[in-house]
């Protein structure tokens, strides 16, 4: 700031100072704008990630992937590995899988337990575990796999409609409903909740019609 100071009325030297500080402006910027559009495609608004494809998430050591009843895990291991040199232990709460005389790849908790006499695992092409666990409660999604993952958003998990058909009653109910508030907050519009909330709003009021509803009805907007 001093040689600025001491030279003014120097035009070329406040020339040159401004042409440097434009032709750097770009490349700044340009540097800075990349950053986020990657971290936006893999988290969410709150930080949480975005589900892969198949509901779950792919982690540096296996993926996971779910349906509102199963979960499927799937564990790389070497080409060439057999179903006789695996080591697979799954309880209600836990899962220990690796290959026999190494380290366990997983052995940890659940996010919630599991049916363990409906849970299988195989080894398939001789280069990845395939576990599949059957969820006690099967009317919820799973936010995580494993104790300490990283959380889903559950928000954007999106349920199969071709499978509806091979659901009981209930759980098909809970589905179709979930699948419609999705598409109500994709839109803005009201969940059937806050539908139903407007309903019994309207009811009241009509009942009170001198009472003031303005703050209830800023409460049940969707937003």
């Amino acid at each position: 700031m001093a040689v600025i100071s001491d030279f003014q009325e120097d035009e070329n030297i406040i020339d040159h100072q401004e042409e440097i500080v434009q032709n750097s402006k770009p490349s700044s910027s340009a540097s800075s704008d990349d950053k986020p559009e990657k971290e936006e495609s893999a988290t969410s608004d709150d930080n949480k990630r975005v589900p892969n494809k198949g509901n779950g998430l792919d982690m540096e050591t296996y993926s996971w992937t779910q349906t509102l009843p199963e979960v499927t895990i799937s564990v790389p291991v070497p080409a060439g590995t057999k179903s006789k040199s695996v080591s697979c232990e799954i309880k209600k709460n836990h899962l220990k899988v690796g290959l026999k005389g190494q380290p366990c790849i997983i052995d940890v908790d659940f996010y919630q337990s599991v049916k363990v006499d409906d849970c299988f695992w195989s080894i398939e092409d001789n280069k990845v575990i395939s576990i599949l666990l059957t969820k006690q409660n099967q009317k919820d999604w799973w936010k995580y796999l494993m104790q300490g993952d990283p959380e889903i958003d559950t928000q954007k998990a999106e349920p199969e409609t071709s499978k509806l058909s091979v659901l009981d009653p209930e759980t098909r109910s809970v589905v179709e409903k979930m699948m419609y508030n999705q598409r109500q907050k994709q839109m803005g519009l009201p969940t059937s909740e806050e539908t139903q909330q407007q309903e019994m709003l309207k009811m009241f009021q009509a009942k009170n019609p001198n009472m003031d509803f303005s703050g209830m009805k800023n409460m049940i907007s969707p937003e």
